[in-house]
């Protein structure tokens, strides 16, 4: 199945309001992506996702990052040290000490410190590169027609992993490429304060090596369960 097909019957399936992302991070070493162009201005990993969703495709380089936390957690830059101390999380008035703000850092999921170099994103049915991640920003009701089809065939329960901050980058980019499975956000207070999220909008990251699988769930839930319970 193309990406074409699966971002059309992702968007059929579950009525998205938006384009399905493809997300790749590129691993040092590896050629970059052809046939995506930088954006003009910098950009934060949650903007380029955002815009993504509306149409636009971009590659990101480490100088074309806007927001160091994403970008070191992306591998792509080190960490600051007023990151990886809690100092800058902490002057957010999002925690009661330094060293709760540094817990958070501590134990967000991330790449190791500069093995990735640039990240590509852009609306699925348009990726030129293989995705490690398909991201979709919507109503909390579409996501979560996600989890039962993750589990259609092999049943289950499914497993989330989310803290105040990188709803993007850490929670539905960076952990479903290191755990192989789904994973949602609520948003994170920098998401929600640089980007048009809606207030009731969530995130869902998808491995791509998952995601035939659960459109093929989808289509089943699309021919009862889904329609049925949509109808109020």
């Amino acid at each position: 199945m193309d990406y074409t097909q699966l971002a059309e019957k992702l968007v059929k399936f579950l009525d998205l309001r938006y384009e399905p992302v493809a997300v790749k991070v590129v691993k040092k070493g590896e050629p970059m992506p052809e046939g995506y162009n930088e954006p003009e201005k910098n950009l934060r990993h949650c903007q380029s996702i955002m815009k993504a969703r509306k149409g636009e495709s971009f590659i990101i380089p480490a100088g074309k990052h806007a927001c160091v936390v994403g970008a070191s957690s992306l591998g792509i830059i080190p960490s600051p040290e007023k990151v990886a101390s809690g100092e800058f999380h902490h002057n957010l008035g999002m925690f009661d000490s330094v060293e709760a703000a540094a817990g958070m850092i501590a134990n967000r999921p991330a790449f190791e410190p500069e093995s990735r170099t640039a990240t590509v994103v852009g609306p699925l049915k348009d990726a030129k590169v293989e995705p490690d991640v398909v991201i979709l920003v919507d109503r909390p009701e579409t996501v979560y027609w996600i989890v039962p089809a993750s589990t259609y065939y092999k049943g289950g329960r499914v497993n989330f992993s989310s803290a105040a901050f990188q709803a993007t980058c850490a929670d539905t980019t960076i952990l479903p490429t290191l755990t192989g499975e789904i994973n949602i956000s609520l948003g994170c207070f920098g998401c929600r304060k640089a980007t048009d999220i809606e207030n009731d909008e969530m995130l869902m990251g998808i491995p791509f090596n998952k995601l035939e699988n659960i459109v093929n769930a989808l289509e089943k839930l699309s021919e009862g369960p889904l329609p049925k319970a949509r109808q109020k």
